[in-house]
């Protein structure tokens, strides 16, 4: 399988050849190009580290701080970490960037570099590109040996993080306190065992029960916090003992909910029920990715403010929340972007002011969901193979759909009255992704089985 080089950092399976997987050949290549871009970008020669908890991160963090060091570059090691943790520890640190060590929800065969910048923010498309041009260059200059960087361990940024987001105005720990919640947690044995129940504590939550919380990296079960793969959570919050469920993906920065009936909200629900308690309480826009669900923009317009799409991926979203001021914003997929704690897919804050809003709400996690547009989006995916031309599938259905309203920002969305769809390559795995929505689930999954089998004639039709 080729190494994914995307927006989203250097991604790739563990084990195989050098540039078919993420070979230790290929971390310290990619490594050393971070290195120069930071060092050539900011000057600063210092740059923080952590790892989710798959076992292959410990090798790997080894590689990527050794080959910081031959560079000159002072590296500061989070260890076990969450991936928003990482990023409010880069400005803090003074650093020139950072580097995550996660293949946040792929599957534990997987790991990853997600790069960061001076901000703590990822970095942006050019310079994800002069990356890969240094890595195949080759011009990254070593220091001398009296010249190597330091390292240094620092394990207290989690509880760091957790007391800045204790300080946020909109997190209500007298409200939260006073529910007396009882909660379940799936930390999916990584990072999220560490950080929430320390999290939990400091709101005021005496009575939680957190399943799979050894970080040992050894998933239970596929770790994308879809309803699919969270059926353990949802039949424990069933029985009746707890009032929500909680999970995360292995790097904590996706958060969906298990309403006190079992049932999963759905990562899209995250988003925009946090969204809702935010403006309610701070006038303002939002953002989501051309793939998140149209409910988000319903409840922007009835708080009365105005809501933007942007092209898939944290950067863009982030890109499009400074260009429009928006207050809160995200993805999809459980992740949170609050700006008044950093620009950061976020799901410890996410739970900071869910919490909040349910217990202001003063009613059970059903009814809450009950408040809210019911739409269903249908997540199906085209496996690649290296003879399909994405780009002419992409063209040959919007020849198709052509009188329909079409947006080419970020691959191909379509609409269809109150229904769209939405096709792109994933920047995660070898796949193209096709999004659908509609208030029926079924609709939803009848546009999408019919986008693929348009995508499975125009291959036909093209070999």
């Amino acid at each position: 399988m080729a190494l994914i080089k995307s927006i989203s950092g250097i991604r790739g399976t563990i084990g195989g050849l050098e540039g078919e997987a993420l070979t230790p050949n290929d971390v310290v290549k990619f490594t050393s190009a971070f290195g120069q871009l930071v060092k050539d970008n900011s000057g600063i020669e210092k740059i923080v580290i952590g790892r989710d908890a798959r076992p292959s991160g410990k090798y790997i963090t080894q590689l990527v701080s050794s080959t910081l060091q031959a560079m000159g570059i002072d590296v500061v090691d989070l260890g076990l970490s969450t991936t928003p943790t990482v990023e409010m520890a880069v400005p803090v640190e003074n650093a020139g960037g950072g580097i995550i060590i996660t293949a946040s929800h792929n599957p534990v065969g997987w790991n990853a570099l997600k790069l960061l910048n001076a901000t703590g923010e990822f970095i942006s498309e050019e310079e994800g590109q002069r990356v890969l041009e240094i890595a195949e260059s080759g011009q990254v200059v070593y220091a001398q040996s009296k010249d190597l960087g330091n390292y240094t361990t620092n394990d207290s940024y989690i509880e760091y993080h957790i007391d800045k987001i204790l300080e946020l105005p909109l997190v209500n720990l007298e409200a939260i306190t006073g529910r007396n919640f009882k909660i379940a947690v799936d930390a999916v044995n990584s990072t999220g065992g560490i950080a929430i129940p320390l999290l939990l504590e400091k709101l005021g939550v005496k009575n939680f029960e957190i399943f799979y919380g050894e970080p040992n990296g050894q998933f239970p079960h596929n770790p994308e916090p879809l309803p699919e793969n969270i059926t353990t959570i949802c039949s424990e919050v069933e029985a009746g003992r707890f009032d929500l469920g909680i999970v995360v993906d292995p790097d904590v920065d996706r958060l969906a909910f298990v309403s006190e009936m079992g049932e999963p909200y759905g990562e899209e629900y995250s988003l925009v029920m946090i969204a809702d308690y935010v403006l309610k309480n701070v006038k303002g826009n939002t953002v989501s990715n051309l793939s998140s669900t149209r409910a988000l923009k319903d409840i922007t317009l009835k708080n009365g403010g105005s809501y933007e799409a942007s092209a898939v991926g944290e950067v863009n979203v982030v890109t499009k929340m400074k260009e429009t001021n928006a207050v809160i914003g995200g993805e999809g997929n459980g992740g949170i972007i609050y700006p008044e704690l950093h620009y950061g897919r976020d799901a410890l804050v996410g739970i900071a002011l869910f919490l909040s809003h349910l217990a202001k709400f003063g009613k059970s996690a059903s009814l809450l969901r009950g408040m809210y547009p019911n739409y269903h989006i249908s997540k199906n995916k085209v496996e690649l193979t290296p003879e399909m031309d994405i780009d002419g599938v992409l063209k040959a259905v919007k020849e198709k759909y052509k009188k329909q309203p079409i947006n080419e920002v970020d691959g191909l969305k379509i609409e269809f009255d109150q229904e769209w769809v939405h096709l792109r390559r994933s920047n995660t795995e070898p796949i193209i992704r096709i999004y659908s929505e509609s208030e029926s689930l079924s609709t939803a999954e009848h546009l999408a089985n019919k986008l693929m089998m348009d995508i499975k004639e125009i291959v036909t039709e093209s070999v």
